[in-house]
């Protein structure tokens, strides 16, 4: 394996092996869900300065319902992500669940407010091509090196691993696998524990999440796990969804749990979390401060409220805890 001193440039060696093509269309998800975060910050929506390392911009336009939908997701996951990193005064780590093309290290260290340790997993070869990205670029690669003490640091084609972040290539289908990559970058069990989902329990199915779900709730004495994705999904406007994802080759293995917010909760609450809740998207909007709605509205015209309405509330956040008393997760919400 590759190292070399902090000061170089990350060096990355082996090459990056294929995945089953059977997962591909799901991996293609993070490229669009990419490049409409992409879009979105260039025209003002939310402030990234990272994300054009990872995803060039596109010429084609995207929607104002969609750019709006994106700005309410990343706001809401990351409001909870920061209510966590205050109860445990950053003395935690977080996981990121398939994590795509996700800034939220560095954007966090920006603020100052990193966890003592921030791990991302997604499919080996979009962790190739993120782990490409970082060593390519400086204002992705300097913010690690500055944290890792070490005079050097470990990465190849499918895993970096540094003192405060880490990426790991793995199949979240596959436990054992991932649980060994995780504490083979140091993953501490007695640590409060942040897991983050987004768009990922949905193209796993219901056992398959379950089991991560139960995974996650067994492994960490104190833990908090954010969950975004599709809700609603049994009306005509859901079946449409299913049906559009599925002419790209890419089935909603999971949708079944995602019938009501109801069904969302309970799937948490049937595996190893002590408290449930969740909100759809369009009811997350209504809750923003006025200021930022104005904001937000003002960047451009949208013609249908009622198609921004729909696709809202077909999304939902939901959040759960176990453990963590003396801490206050719990008391957690949105």
């Amino acid at each position: 394996m590759a190292t070399r001193q902090r000061e170089s440039s990350i060096t990355s060696c082996s090459s990056a092996s294929s995945c089953d093509a059977d997962d591909e269309g799901v991996r293609g998800t993070c490229e669009d869900a990419s490049l409409c975060k992409r879009f979105a910050v260039s025209i003002g929506y939310w402030h990234d300065p990272y994300i054009q390392h990872f995803v060039r911009l596109s010429k084609e336009r995207k929607a104002p319902e969609i750019n709006r939908g994106y700005f309410a997701r990343v706001h809401g996951v990351s409001q909870l992500i920061k209510a966590f990193l205050r109860k445990t005064e950053c003395h935690c780590q977080i996981i990121n669940l398939g994590a795509g093309m996700d800034t939220t290290f560095w954007r966090l260290k920006d603020e100052d407010l990193l966890p003592s340790k921030y791990y991302e997993v997604d499919f080996p070869m979009i962790v190739t091509r993120k782990l490409h990205s970082i060593k390519c670029k400086p204002p992705l690669s300097s913010p690690i090196l500055e944290l890792h003490s070490e005079d050097t640091l470990q990465m190849d084609g499918h895993i970096l691993d540094s003192k405060r972040y880490a990426v790991i290539g793995a199949d979240l289908r596959d436990l054992s696998e991932l649980e060994e990559k995780l504490k083979k970058c140091n993953m501490n069990t007695q640590l409060p524990t942040l897991l983050i989902a987004e768009c990922v329990l949905v193209y796993m199915t219901p056992e398959q999440s379950a089991n991560l779900l139960k995974w996650a709730a067994n492994s960490f004495e104190a833990a908090m796990f954010i969950n975004y994705e599709q809700v609603n999904m049994g009306d005509r406007f859901g079946q449409i969804m299913i049906e559009n994802l599925r002419r790209r080759q890419c089935d909603l293995a999971g949708v079944e749990t995602c019938k009501s917010l109801e069904s969302q909760k309970e799937r948490l609450l049937s595996n190893g979390w002590e408290t449930a809740s969740a909100v759809d998207m369009m009811e997350l909007y209504n809750r923003l401060p006025r200021a930022e709605v104005s904001r937000v509205e003002s960047l451009e015209f949208l013609d249908e409220m009622e198609l921004l309405e729909q696709l809202m509330r077909h999304y939902c956040l939901c959040w759960a805890t176990k453990g963590g008393n003396e801490l206050g997760l719990k008391e957690i919400t949105y």
